[in-house]
């Protein structure tokens, strides 16, 4: 573990806390946080989580955006996906799971490219639709937190490990209080 892996996990864990309130001030600790993992997944040959970083970077610089467009005086408003959509993110990322793992696996030496690569596919879809203030993201990333905990602690980066523990309580905090905003309409800063 170094300092780099724990500044990273710090700002990961301020980022989704900020998220889970609908706070548009999640982005700058995104930003500063997938930057620093990068490099932290690099050194442990989690590729798939390591390219992962710069697809969370330009999200986040796209949900920024869109969320300081949405924010109303009384915060940021969310909501859910129809079914169809919901089906046709589902497919796509499954899709984009099996293609980008079975290159990874064939033309890399990466250590779990099948379950690096459900990481990285599912996290791509969560954070597109957290972008576009879906409930549904909360529940990806759920399953990602889940996925993650064991993977990166058999990689021995336990700091990260252990902040995924605390993502996964953070997203389903998320996950409920974005339901609620969701049914109520109320939406908060």
């Amino acid at each position: 573990m170094t300092q780099i892996e724990w500044l990273a996990a710090a700002l990961v864990l301020i980022n989704v806390a900020l998220v889970a309130l609908r706070s548009v001030w999640n982005y700058p600790f995104a930003l500063a946080a997938v930057s620093l993992y990068a490099v932290v997944f690099y050194d442990a040959r989690l590729y798939s989580d390591m390219v992962l970083q710069g697809f969370f970077f330009a999200l986040n610089l796209y949900g920024w955006a869109s969320w300081l467009r949405a924010r109303q005086d009384s915060g940021i408003p969310v909501g859910w996906m129809d079914a169809t959509s919901r089906q046709g993110w589902a497919a796509a990322t499954i899709v984009a799971w099996i293609v980008w793992s079975f290159a990874m696996d064939r033309y890399t030496d990466a250590v779990a490219p099948w379950i690096d690569g459900a990481i990285a596919m599912f996290s791509i879809t969560a954070q597109w639709l957290l972008a576009r203030r879906r409930v549904e993201s909360w529940y990806l990333w759920i399953v990602v937190d889940l996925i993650a905990i064991p993977l990166f602690a058999s990689r021995g980066l336990y700091a990260t490990s252990a902040v995924y523990v605390v993502l996964l309580g953070l997203s389903i905090d998320g996950l409920i209080q974005w339901r609620r905003a969701a049914a109520t309409g109320r939406v908060a800063i």
